[in-house]
């Protein structure tokens, strides 16, 4: 037999490789650290674990509802009533919305004024500070004698929270710019206006919404806080009432209320995020 025809017998002799089953592509691409679908499938995955833990040790070792209720009791009481608690979670957004855009417009303004000049950051910070300091539990009894029972006093509460972390990111962001551009655009005669539109305003905005996605969910906080200081209305009132008639699954169905409309809105900021940075290196994906 030739040689040839050897290594064709050897050749026809050695099994074929086995291919390795791999799942189909949009499978993977959904569990791909760097998919799309990643930033839902992982999040509901760890919700799924959290709330069954939660419910298996419930009824496992027949905790008392009145100390810790089951998740699917709650589920339960928010569907069984669900116009209610929308209701209001409406009026609780709403508060919070129009707090978050008022501290948000009040702090860019300092911000520009104060980046531009130290005097009038060495003489306003320390106010802010105050203001920031200040408990908010000891504040919201105060509004509510000055401005009454309806949504101003909470609206003016999510304000003042939210103020401080938008002013000092802010502040930091007008600042942190590239010497070398500043001074190439004032080689080019640009004012003072230009430079702020063109470098200082762009560079800052990383800082802008990392301090945007506490201060969305800050605003949430400060509603609900001076919600519980005096108010028939919003979910604040409903935690606090439900909890001192015992009536544990409704109080909580509140709290799933508030977290999701606190899930909701950082998402929301999260994506304008994405969608105003995609230049900037912190919106790129990363492995790992």
């Amino acid at each position: 037999m030739s040689t040839t025809e050897n290594a064709i017998d050897s050749r026809l002799a050695t099994p074929a490789p086995v291919l390795e089953k791999k799942a189909p592509m949009k499978l993977r691409a959904m569990f791909n650290s760097d998919g799309y679908w990643s930033h839902y499938i992982h999040p509901a995955l760890a919700f799924i674990c959290l709330f069954g833990t939660w419910e298996l040790v419930v009824r496992i070792f027949h905790v008392n509802a009145l100390t810790l209720p089951a998740p699917s009791s709650i589920l339960k009481a928010v569907f069984s009533d669900f116009g209610f608690y929308l209701e209001h979670a409406g009026i609780t957004l709403y508060e919070a919305i129009i707090g978050f855009a008022v501290g948000t417009t009040v702090a860019l303004i300092g911000g520009v004024l104060m980046s531009h000049s130290r005097f009038l950051e060495r003489t306003l910070l320390p106010i802010a500070v105050l203001a920031n300091v200040t408990p908010i539990v000891a504040i919201a009894p105060l509004l509510i004698i000055w401005f009454g029972f309806g949504p101003l006093p909470k609206i003016i509460i999510a304000a003042i929270i939210t103020f401080f972390p938008m002013l000092v990111n802010s502040i930091t962001g007008f600042r942190s710019i590239d010497q070398n551009n500043y001074e190439y655009m004032r080689s080019l005669h640009a004012n003072k206006l230009e430079i702020f539109l063109k470098l200082r305003f762009p560079n800052s905005l990383p800082f802008l919404f990392s301090a945007a996605k506490t201060c969305i969910s800050l605003s949430v906080i400060g509603a609900v806080v001076a919600e519980w200081s005096g108010s028939d209305k919003g979910l604040g009132n409903l935690i606090m009432m439900f909890s001192n008639y015992m009536q544990m699954e409704r109080m909580f169905a509140a709290i799933l209320m508030l977290a999701v409309m606190g899930i909701v809105l950082t998402t929301l900021v999260r994506i304008a995020e994405q969608r105003a940075l995609y230049w900037h290196s912190s919106t790129h994906k990363r492995n790992g």
